[in-house]
């Protein structure tokens, strides 16, 4: 593995997001003296808060899978989730989603086999369940067989598959299982019923395409959503990076809130200096770069050319009084509220040119206060819960609209559709204090107005993204859901680990246990 040359002592972390933080954490445990430099007042990135009068609400990711992950990064530094200043409490969500279709039925999702065998039996009736556990088989083998040498591993080059024998192993196993044929087509004929196949292939969504088109290899997803379990931390989502910065300042680390980094000075190649809005400049060994692919080249990293970006989202966040939301027809942390139409859905916003909103949307509610009742707001005597709605919708090189203009008329559509659903007085009572559209994501710098990165096709994916340490730098590696491995909470933690080995190396830093992930994975899939 390449790794950087020469002196690691002094490391500059830019972007205190959970890959950022990750990558600190690991390599302060490996005894280099790090700093994080953060433009926000906060910790946390695309999983950090939005402040509001009297309440704070998650302003990014609300699925929060594989927590061990987040143990690791902690462990790194000799601490665990109690330990930690302040500790964590992480619970799993039962269940982890409640969705609900188009013909007014609804289904529970749960990482319990027995218990999710139960509710598929009362949904789609007993053979569908039969058929349930094939699935749920084959979803955990193609997760099992890509995590340590695909997800968790760091590649020089698409030639590491042939090259590296335990890589090797695992592509030849990806292959014997079929894993690079598409997923949608897998799941729709191991599955009858089209509303339990919705559950298990929505999640390419968060790979950035259709799953008519997502390969099987992306089955690790709905594996983690529906198999590992969906967990939600006390106190938000939040709470992950605060006891992550924490962690990382009660073992020597250096943050610093509110510091924007503007570039790095570099001398023959090789970074010498990170500088910052002020003026000031940190003399470095090494750069951890956690920036957006959208907004590398202001810091001297050229961007890999025709990249493709994810669908972006319309979200929402607020307020709605307790008495409105109880009479909804669903009471569930996650709602995955199905419009009628599928494959139409996914023409709309994934389209690489012509994309628009969806005409008939299929939307994600959440109602963190329903898992964590000091989430409850009482103001003027009404008692209030935070909501936020996300709908997804095209990226700006696919649909180049103005959501400075459409993004309010938009949002009351939504919730015009939610009220026709059954969702009584949505459009009248739900306090919007924030709402975030592509030119939200654009305007800090993000690829294409998404939040959600490079999509993962093919040649974005694996050892074919963008690479964390990018040819041109000797010592700049980046981390974050633009490179390797990918979107999502668990990956950017990963992510920062893998930049971490890029600079210290795989081996150095006793006391990281990242092993035991996989083990305590595979025991608690035994008990489920």
């Amino acid at each position: 593995m390449r790794t950087v040359r020469g002196p690691v002592d002094r490391v500059v972390v830019v972007g205190a997001g959970l890959s950022g933080l990750s990558a600190a954490l690991y390599l302060t445990g490996a005894g280099c003296s790090v700093t994080v430099l953060e433009r926000a007042d906060h910790p946390g990135g695309r999983m950090g808060r939005y402040r509001f009068d009297g309440y704070d609400i998650d302003s990014g990711a609300t699925i929060l899978t594989l927590p061990e992950l987040v143990d690791d990064a902690l462990a790194a530094v000799g601490l665990d989730t109690d330990s930690a200043v302040p500790p964590l409490r992480i619970r799993p969500l039962a269940p982890a989603y409640h969705a609900r279709f188009a013909d007014g039925s609804d289904l529970r999702v749960y990482s319990d086999a027995d218990r999710m065998s139960a509710e598929v039996t009362r949904v789609c009736g007993p053979d569908e369940a039969v058929r349930y556990r094939r699935l749920r088989d084959w979803l955990g083998r193609v997760y099992r067989a890509e995590y340590d040498e695909f997800l968790a591993a760091n590649f020089d080059s698409p030639l590491d598959l042939v090259r590296i024998p335990a890589k090797r192993a695992a592509l030849l196993d990806l292959v014997a299982l079929g894993a690079f044929g598409r997923l949608g087509r897998r799941v729709t004929r191991t599955l009858r019923d089209p509303r339990l196949s919705r559950l298990f292939t929505f999640q390419a969504l968060y790979a950035g395409m259709a799953p008519a088109q997502a390969l099987g290899v992306y089955g690790a997803i709905p594996h983690m959503d529906t198999g590992l379990g969906v967990f939600f931390p006390e106190g938000g989502m939040r709470a992950v990076a605060d006891t992550l910065a924490g962690a990382f300042t009660a073992a020597g680390g250096r943050l610093a809130l509110g510091t924007e980094v503007t570039g790095i000075d570099y001398h023959l190649g090789r970074a010498q200096r990170v500088v910052t809005a002020g003026g000031r400049t940190l003399p470095c060994d090494a750069v951890v770069l956690t920036a957006d692919l959208g907004s590398l080249d202001r810091f001297g990293v050229r961007p890999r050319r025709g990249l493709r970006a994810s669908p972006a989202a319309v979200v929402a966040h607020g307020l709605v009084p307790v008495a409105v939301t109880g009479q909804w027809p669903v009471q569930a942390h996650h709602t995955i509220d199905f419009g009628a139409a599928w494959a139409q859905t996914f023409r709309e916003i994934t389209a690489r040119r012509g994309g628009r909103p969806m005409s008939d949307p299929s939307l994600l509610l959440t109602r963190p206060a329903l898992s964590d009742p000091g989430l409850y707001l009482i103001r003027d005597g009404v008692r209030y819960e935070p909501f936020s709605l996300l709908a997804p919708c095209p990226n700006l090189d696919s649909a180049p609209l103005d959501w400075d203009r459409l993004g309010p008329a938009y949002l009351r559509e939504l919730l015009s559709a939610l009220e026709a659903r059954g969702y009584h007085r949505i459009t009248s009572e739900f306090v919007v204090d924030r709402l975030d559209t592509p030119a939200t994501w654009r305007d800090q710098g993000m690829i294409a107005g998404t939040p959600f990165s490079a999509a993962h096709l093919f040649r974005q994916t694996g050892p074919f993204r963008s690479r964390n340490f990018p040819r041109g730098s000797e010592n700049v590696v980046l981390a974050g859901c633009g490179t390797t491995p990918g979107v999502g909470v668990p990956t950017a933690l990963l992510s920062g680990k893998l930049a971490a080995q890029r600079i210290v190396g795989e081996n150095r830093g006793a006391r990281t246990r990242a092993p035991a992930t996989v083990r305590r994975a595979s025991r608690r899939e035994a008990v489920n």
